[in-house]
């Protein structure tokens, strides 16, 4: 039963998180690249007062998969290379925390383009 909990917990913060986004298509006169790197900014201001952590913390995936996790990875990426490296790790520091899933997408993208089809849209 505690399986179903935490599954339930991931997907009701993801899924708040994606009806916030789909709230703001709707009512907002906001482009979806506004939104999205609004998220990210939202997860780096969040990460940075320290509130993100225990909402990743409780909620699991669904908390740290959508963008709002990317900008929390970020900032907690920057937090840890300042701390050790000083003002150089400002700079560094979010480019390590996010390698692996930044190198991931860019893989996966990839593979996505050579392998699909694309089809013109006016047709």
């Amino acid at each position: 039963m505690a399986v179903f909990w935490e599954y339930a917990k991931v997907f009701l913060v993801g899924g708040a998180l994606c009806v916030l986004g789909q709230l703001l298509i709707d009512y907002t006169r906001l482009t979806p690249a506004r939104i999205l790197t609004g998220y990210v900014v939202a997860g780096v201001v969040l990460g940075a007062l320290g509130l993100y952590g225990p909402l990743a913390d409780w909620a699991g995936a669904g908390a740290t998969v959508p963008l709002t996790g990317f900008g929390w990875n970020l900032a907690k990426g920057v937090k840890k290379a300042v701390e050790e490296q000083g003002l150089l790790g400002a700079f560094t520091g979010g480019f390590t925390a996010a390698a692996g899933g930044l190198c991931a997408a860019v893989l996966f993208g990839l593979l996505a383009a050579l392998l699909g089809r694309p089809k013109d849209k006016n047709r």
